[in-house]
């Protein structure tokens, strides 16, 4: 039987993993920066989470969580997206009693059951941040400004940064009696999902992605016109620490996110190098979740990062450094195998990227191992050469070769630490 991977998930090659470590090193570095400490979350967590925190009528909860039940009986989830997790953790490991603001980063891998495409998969990874204890824009514009830096960064271009509300608890009710009204009407246009939604949670019709469900509601209510006095101050008030960033945004009044814990400000930050699916990181503010699932009220806010897009991205705008020079260490005879053997310990010691044989074959075959390789430097032990206490090396590269002291080699090798 051949195995393969299940459908949706799939194998990074070194050839392409060097892209991803690249990413990830660059977001730690900026996210450090910014004052953001990491924290791991496990990837399989209770269902109830997800069901309370995305919301029951979410595509993500209705179709696309992996679950199962455990040995005990309970419901057991995948985790679709982080934030419920490391807001599990924040209250569980009581981190609220820690100076504020608590400011988290992660990376890792996600699971949604979806329709496999370019840069989606079953299994994705993302790079999300999590800011608890601050209920000013400067929170949202700070993470703006950290995007904007890591894509700069990173040499995207054609970005743009667009910015909603969604509004409060004081906003929504007239709003959702006007959307209700609205949505009755365009009922028959809707798709069956839409329909069901209707009833249970309109404001989950938004979201929808069916072609004629967005014909159908191009010109619905927008939640940004009913905007109570606090959500506007809020908002007008992220606009100016925006400028003063000096972060070019645009109001975009049909962002709705697919998580039913947003509230007040969202944001998507898009680029015209990724074709339809452009959306290079989403977030906004979640100020009523920590509460919801049993924490202290907590303003917070966040964003997340889908890494296989980025990566997409990056293959088109980064040159990488070449990797490290490999060594070659080749030896005469049985005899010296042992010093190659030492040879190669005492380089890798010294950083240098270092490779030999792993059981005996004649020294020409191993100097044609080391061709297929692509190696610039082989040593070479022979006996004569030890005696003088010295290696025989070649440089295959520029086709020379000579004796030298290991200090000397040392130092000609410097160049490729």
């Amino acid at each position: 039987m051949n195995f393969k991977s299940l459908r949706g998930m799939r194998d990074i090659l070194p050839e392409e993993i060097r892209t991803w470590q690249f990413i990830e090193e660059t977001a730690k570095k900026l996210l450090e920066i910014y004052n953001f400490k990491e924290i791991r979350t496990p990837i399989l967590e209770l269902s109830e989470l997800f069901l309370r925190s995305i919301g029951e009528e979410s595509d993500i909860v209705e179709k696309e969580m992996y679950l199962f039940e455990d040995k005990k009986g309970r419901k057991i989830a995948l985790r679709p997206e982080g934030t419920a997790s490391v807001v599990r953790a924040y209250i569980q490991n009581a981190l609220f009693n820690h100076p504020f603001p608590q400011k988290f980063y992660y990376l890792g891998p996600m699971f949604r059951y979806e329709r496999p495409q370019k840069g989606r998969y079953r299994q994705f990874h993302q790079i999300g941040v999590e800011v608890f204890g601050i209920s000013t824009p400067s929170v949202e514009a700070e993470l703006l400004c950290l995007l904007k830096d890591f894509f700069s960064i990173l040499k995207i271009e054609g970005l743009s940064f667009e910015i909603n509300s969604l509004g409060c608890k004081k906003c929504r009710p007239l709003y959702k009696e006007n959307l209700n009204s609205y949505l009755k009407n365009k009922a028959p246009n809707l798709c069956s999902d839409c329909k069901r939604r209707l009833v249970k949670n309109p404001l989950r019709v938004l979201d929808c992605k069916v072609s004629e469900c967005r014909e159908a509601l191009k010109d619905n209510p927008l939640i940004i016109d009913y905007l109570c006095e606090d959500c506007i101050n809020h908002l007008e008030n992220l606009k100016k620490e925006l400028k003063i960033l000096e972060i070019d945004y645009v109001i975009n009044p049909k962002i709705v996110r697919g998580l039913d814990y947003y509230t007040g400000t969202v944001f998507e930050v898009t680029t015209n190098m990724l074709g339809s699916q452009n959306a290079v990181a989403a977030g906004g503010r979640y100020d009523e979740l920590v509460q919801l699932l049993g924490g202290h009220p907590t303003p917070a806010a966040g964003f997340a990062i889908g890494m296989e897009r980025l990566v997409e991205i990056c293959k088109q705008t980064l040159i990488l450094e070449p990797e490290k020079s490999l060594v070659y260490i080749a030896f005469a005879g049985r005899n010296e195998e042992k010093e190659a053997k030492r040879l190669v310990r005492l380089l890798r010691q010294k950083g240098i990227k270092t490779e030999a044989p792993y059981e005996y074959v004649s020294l020409k075959n191993q100097l044609k191992k080391a061709d297929r390789l692509g190696v610039k430097w082989v040593l070479i032990v022979g006996e004569e050469e030890l005696k003088k206490g010295k290696y025989r090396w070649k440089n295959m590269k520029e086709s020379t070769e000579g004796e030298a002291g290991i200090e000397d080699i040392l130092s000609m090798l410097e160049e490729i630490k």
